[in-house]
């Protein structure tokens, strides 16, 4: 097989400030062992998140300067509605300043206490959303998809049975809204399968549960399913996403992902009454309905984003390069997520880390190593994440503790892929000598982003 290059020529740089290891142990510290806290000049290779963080191209920049900054009406709103329609063919798009805001408002009509909201799995701000409404997000995920080493082509899929039971349990009546969240991003940038998708809306249908998609990366979902799902390798990416979106009520979008922007995001759907309800809302938060808490120029860097991610040539260098770094940690027996997500290399902290129980946080722990060792910056997907208390204040673990190394959109290089699989090596290496962490200081809700940590000294 020939080299997969990149598919872009690189237009213009920024500078990378190295650090020493001393520099960096000291940084960590100041920061309390937590990634969120650590300014981004002391951090070489940032991979805490692909949100926001991606480069936007020539075409991109055009648009930012043709954007129209009318406050109603915007021709940019237009172009914007169009991007959208023309791959989820939904009728009613509402703006919003990124997928969060989108989810918020959602939530806010949709949720309320003795309300569940099922999903192949949520993320953080997803469920955040959800619980602060006083509902419980559920989350059911196949089988597959638990078990990091074992590789499968859609572990991202929803464990149908478990869905039928849930309603069941539960009560359609109780049940607003089932989420698919594409590529499953707590579950390891796994994808989502047509066939899931499908039979998820069948059991829906049945029970007059409406379904929306989560749909921050799907451009990758549609590749893999070219990729892996028999019957599609003929069809193009544009086919496939109108198919998956064909089969939802709806859809949430942080265009901070698959649409290659900085900022931005939006809500799409079918029913006329809920936009109504929701734009409502949208003007109290957000701002007026044809711009949504944007300016002009980020809605048409969003729309020549959303058609320039489902160009082939970009998917391919794009999976594989996260296929590239997964194959050199396996090489090297490095727990890792199998097989290759779509955005993100994910490590088995659990696995690396046997030394370290759970409540002690490994996934943070290798966090805080990564970074002391090469000053990669990445983020926990676990317990610290993910863990709950239960009335006596002990941790109820996450299903997985996993670390997420978060590649940006068309920002590193070959090079810099292969320092971060050198340095992962590196610390796999040394991994018995990286110790636990307790908690200082949390947060009730999203506790990640600013808990305070210590290293354990027993």
């Amino acid at each position: 097989m020939q080299t997969i290059i990149e598919p872009f020529r690189i237009k213009s740089v920024e500078p990378i400030w190295f650090t020493t290891k001393e520099q960096r142990i000291s940084t960590l510290e100041k920061a309390f062992y937590n990634p969120f806290l650590i300014h981004a000049d002391d951090v070489l290779i940032d991979l805490l998140t692909d949100s926001g963080t991606s480069a936007m191209s020539s075409n991109q920049w055009a648009g930012v300067m043709k954007g129209d900054e009318s406050y109603a009406g915007s021709p940019s709103y237009y172009t914007f509605k169009k991007a959208v329609q023309d791959i989820t063919h939904m009728p009613e798009v509402i703006p919003t300043h990124q997928g969060r805001a989108a989810e918020k408002i959602l939530f806010s009509i949709l949720g309320g206490k003795g309300k569940y909201f099922v999903s192949n799995t949520l993320f953080d701000t997803t469920r955040a959303n959800i619980e602060f409404s006083g509902a419980e997000g559920i989350d059911l995920l196949c089988d597959e998809g638990k078990h990091p080493s074992i590789p499968a082509p859609f572990k991202g899929n929803m464990d149908i049975d478990a869905l039928k039971k849930v309603i069941a349990e539960k009560g359609a009546a109780n049940i607003p809204l089932c989420i698919l969240t594409i590529t499953n991003n707590s579950g390891g940038g796994q994808p989502v399968s047509m066939k899931n998708i499908r039979e998820v809306k069948q059991v829906c249908k049945e029970n007059n549960i409406p379904l929306f998609i989560d749909a921050c990366r799907f451009a990758e979902n549609s590749y893999f399913i070219k990729l892996r799902e028999e019957g599609y390798a003929i069809k193009s990416v544009r086919e496939i996403a109108n198919e998956i979106f064909s089969y939802a009520d709806g859809c949430t979008m942080s265009a901070k992902k698959d649409a290659f922007a900085n900022i931005g995001g939006f809500l799409a759907m079918n029913d006329k009454e809920l936009a109504t309800k929701c734009r409502n809302l949208l003007i109290i938060t957000e701002g007026f309905p044809t711009y949504g808490g944007l300016a002009g120029r980020d809605l048409e860097a969003i729309a020549i984003g959303l058609n320039e991610v489902m160009d082939e040539h970009y998917l391919q260098y794009r999976i594989r390069s996260i296929e590239y770094l997964t194959n050199k940690l396996v090489d090297a027996g490095v727990p890792v997520m199998q097989p290759a997500g779509g955005h993100a290399v994910y490590i088995d902290a659990k696995e690396f880390l046997p030394h370290i129980p759970v409540k002690q946080y490994p996934g943070q722990a290798l966090v805080g190593a990564l970074y002391t060792e090469g000053g990669i910056r990445s983020v926990e997907i676990g317990s610290l994440m993910f863990g709950k208390y239960d009335d006596n204040k002990k941790l109820i673990p996450a299903h997985m503790e996993l670390v997420r190394l978060a590649i940006p959109r068309r920002v590193y290089t070959q090079s810099h892929i292969d320092y971060v699989a050198e340095v992962i090596i590196e610390v796999f290496n040394n991994r018995y000598n990286i110790k636990g962490l307790s908690i200082i200081e949390e947060a009730s809700m999203l506790r990640h982003f600013t808990v305070k940590l210590k290293p354990v000294t027993e």
